[in-house]
């Protein structure tokens, strides 16, 4: 399930940036988790009995839609849209590293070999891919928006999986994409784009394909939490960046978006992740 739930991760980033030819992040954001609610409560409403409605999940999953879904997603859009799928996967996979950095701020954990190693080869293929990005065709500060994306994602781990220990995935993924509804909408509102949410046919098709794929490796995400141990579903699910590289190679998008730095990058940010959640 992990392993299926990168590949859907690097699908979805390939067919984002498609869609994000013809049209802008705004939509592409927005229409990625109106297709993630519409999905999940199909699903639910079809499959889940409603007597296992426990809305003591509902806090939990309400945070992480809005911090994780609605601020992840949108800045994980701007990121591939400004450094490109490949890097944008890599920098959004570090989401581990900062989970594991709240728990020892927050939680007194101690630090471990396994953290420290992984920390510093994430810290080199970091560096790697910002100095890729003058080759490339993005700047280093662009890196920011990937960062934010995973820092979102990092934030809400732990609360996913506290609320996991209630309510079953499914309901909980439905909680979580309709709280990243209304945020997401909310937010594109208030900031006066609400013109920006129009695009194309084809942009609509790729975002809408895009937001299948994601939506499908969130909750299979939620469902490998929900019957194993983070330690080994991390890794796997971690592996996403990977894929994206694959799947650039056969299906490129932009010419000049790979490059031997970004690759060695991609690779050491991967294996860092692998590390750190051996901690």
């Amino acid at each position: 399930m992990a392993l299926g739930s990168a590949l859907c991760g690097a699908l979805a980033t390939i067919l984002i940036q498609r869609g994000l030819q013809r049209s802008n992040f705004y939509a592409g954001a927005w229409i990625n988790v109106v297709v993630g609610a519409l999905a999940a409560w199909a699903a639910t409403l079809l499959i889940v009995p409603w007597q296992s409605y426990t809305w003591r999940a509902v806090p939990y999953f309400v945070f992480s839609g809005v911090v994780g879904t609605a601020g992840g997603r949108l800045f994980r859009v701007l990121a591939i849209q400004k450094v490109g799928a490949p890097v944008a996967a890599a920098v959004n996979n570090l989401a581990p590293l900062v989970a594991t950095g709240l728990a020892i701020l927050l939680l007194g954990e101690h630090v471990t070999p396994p953290i420290l190693g992984g920390t510093l080869v994430i810290v080199a293929g970091t560096i790697l891919l910002s100095l890729s990005g003058r080759y490339v065709g993005f700047r280093a500060r662009d890196l920011a928006f990937p960062f934010i994306a995973a820092s979102c994602f990092g934030t809400v781990a732990i609360v996913r999986k506290l609320g996991l220990s209630t309510a079953g995935p499914l309901f909980d993924a439905a909680i979580n994409v309709t709280a990243a509804l209304v945020a997401s909408t909310t937010f594109v509102a208030a900031s006066g784009n609400l013109g920006s949410l129009h695009c194309d046919r084809r942009s609509l098709a790729w975002f809408i394909g895009g937001g299948i794929a994601e939506n499908s490796g969130v909750f299979l995400v939620l469902l490998a939490l929900g019957g194993g141990n983070v330690s080994v579903v991390i890794p796997l699910a971690g592996t996403a960046p990977l894929f994206v590289l694959g799947l650039a190679y056969l299906f490129p998008v932009e010419t000049g978006k790979l490059n031997w730095r970004v690759l060695a990058g991609v690779v050491l940010i991967v294996l860092g992740v692998a590390l750190l959640s051996r901690r």
